[in-house]
């Protein structure tokens, strides 16, 4: 069984659902955006394409929002949330653990909805349904347990208390690359702690967001406290800068690329947002001499390959200590033989195609920037075909620090591996960059995996493991990768404030 075949299927089930199975989506591919409990269009009218992009043919069209109907979006959000944050924190679980179970008796029909419109292959699609409904089940559970505190007073005749409330009105641009589990992320935490949201998924990608509000919908979340707003990359600047700006809008959760994510980070300053932003990675992953290759190819291939290489977190660096680089190459080579792209519908296929043509082109570039100055490609290293938006799983080797593919994250199939001498350098190589989202190393050697973890500037660290995430464990970075955590026991905490509460005259 393949890394990547086992990220998918390592998923523990531990109840049983009667999963629906249709021959198209089950209903739930929806062309309007959902505000106050409704489907509705554009004021304009106008509407845009979602290209499936393994065939570059649309699958349909939704509504292309403008300022005008954000606005009444946001509004209506803050209505509801004046309901909303007054509801119990068991009323809240009992919702959110009923949008849970429709996810999982609808998750075959939004697999197959999430392949068509982001492409990654329908194993890799169950297993995000799987771990984004996840998230909406912990969320249920960490609502009732928004706890405050009670503080020792310096005062006989006083007491100290603090107790936590729902900030209000959440705004929410997600990504294209994990279309359901971003929203649930965000969603599921805001909506346990009492707070209504408005949400902004990517163009490329809105009908798994429109399919977990019919979800919702059926699960009973409030009219006005779950809204999506779909609008094409030509408003999506003015839209995202109305959640920032806007004064009924106190808090903005963003994943994306850093350099977006500094834009919202100026637009929110103004009315001084809350913010969390789980912003681009440039993660290096580490192979050590004393590390057990056969472990290190499998972690590099689930790191490297899963998405295509199209997540924040993927290994973007691949560096070997010089005593085992030869033995890693050649047993990784191998791997990256057995991989098959196409197709994210056709059997056996593990790797999709990227999210547009402006995706491969970037690839290609690192490709062919890094052979102008001397890296070797030991396998693939070319689009296939002249106009698809597929590109083969490739393994350069040879490359140095001063080749784009080491400076940005290249977000595909490309894996640079970089030969170094001590574990010095190696650190010094893996910190050099502005990014610090997640890091990884496989070593054998247990007093230099402790000196590692502490010394990579990363928020995430992977020891012998090539898969970091997890529900139940915080995500986030440090650096110019992001603020804030999501999942965890934390991930709520960014949708409360503290309020200290000081009773005299006792």
């Amino acid at each position: 069984m393949s890394a990547l075949t086992l990220l998918v299927t390592k998923i523990p089930h531990f109840v049983k659902y009667s999963i629906r199975c249709s021959s198209g989506f089950g209903g739930l591919l929806r062309d309007k955006s959902y505000v106050d409990g409704k489907w509705v269009g554009a004021k304009s009218g106008a509407t845009f394409e979602v290209i499936n992009p393994s065939n570059n043919k649309p699958i349909g069209s939704v509504p292309d929002f403008g300022v005008e109907d954000a606005t009444a979006a946001i509004e209506v959000a803050h209505s509801a949330f004046q309901k909303w944050k007054s509801t119990t924190a068991k009323e809240r679980s009992l919702i959110l653990r009923s949008w849970f179970n429709k996810i999982m008796e609808n998750q075959e029909d939004l697999a197959k909805l999430l392949t068509a419109e982001m492409g990654k292959p329908l194993a890799e699609a169950r297993g995000e349904i799987v771990y984004g409904a996840g998230f909406v089940e912990w969320f249920s559970e960490e609502a009732r347990r928004i706890y405050g505190d009670t503080i020792p007073s310096p005062a006989s005749n006083k007491r100290l208390v603090t107790i936590k409330q729902p900030v209000g009105v959440a705004g929410m641009i997600t990504p294209w690359n994990f279309p359901n589990a971003m929203i649930t992320r965000k969603a599921s935490a805001a909506i346990a702690a009492g707070c209504s949201v408005v949400i902004k998924p990517s163009e490329d990608t809105p009908y798994s967001a429109l399919a977990l509000c019919e979800l919702g919908s059926q699960a009973g979340i409030p009219p006005g406290v779950l809204n999506i707003i779909t609008s094409s990359r030509e408003k999506t600047p003015s839209v995202g800068k109305l959640l920032c700006e806007h004064p009924l809008v106190s808090k903005i959760s963003f994943t994306g690329s850093t350099a977006v994510g500094k834009i919202l980070l100026k637009q929110s300053a103004a009315s001084v947002k809350r913010v969390s932003m789980e912003l681009g990675g440039n993660a290096a992953f580490i192979v050590f001499d004393s590390a057990n290759v056969d472990a290190a190819v499998a972690g590099a291939m689930a790191s490297k390959f899963r998405c295509s290489g199209q997540t924040c977190v993927c290994s973007n660096r691949i560096l070997v200590q010089e005593g085992i680089h030869d033995r890693f190459t050649d047993t990784f080579k191998n791997a990256v033989a057995k991989l098959k792209v196409g197709d994210g519908f056709e059997d056996g296929v593990t790797q999709g195609p990227l999210i547009n043509s402006s995706a491969v082109e970037k690839v290609e570039s690192h490709v062919c920037d890094a052979v102008s100055k001397g890296a070797v490609v030991v396998t693939g290293g070319k689009r296939l075909g002249d106009k698809t938006n597929f590109f083969q799983p490739t393994i350069l080797t040879g490359v140095k620090q001063d080749m784009v593919c080491a400076k940005e994250e290249t977000f595909g199939p490309l894996a640079p591996i970089m030969k170094f001498k001590t574990e010095d350098e190696a650190i010094a190589i893996a910190n050099s960059t502005s990014s610090g989202l997640a890091g990884y190393f496989f070593s054998g050697d247990t007093s230099q995996i402790w000196r590692i973890a502490e010394r990579l500037q990363v928020g995430m660290v992977g020891i012998n493991e090539g898969i970091l995430s997890s529900v139940e464990a915080p995500f986030g970075g440090v650096k110019e990768s992001g603020i804030g955590r999501e999942g965890s026991k934390y991930g709520i905490d960014e949708y409360l404030q503290i309020k200290y509460l000081c009773f005299g005259g006792i």
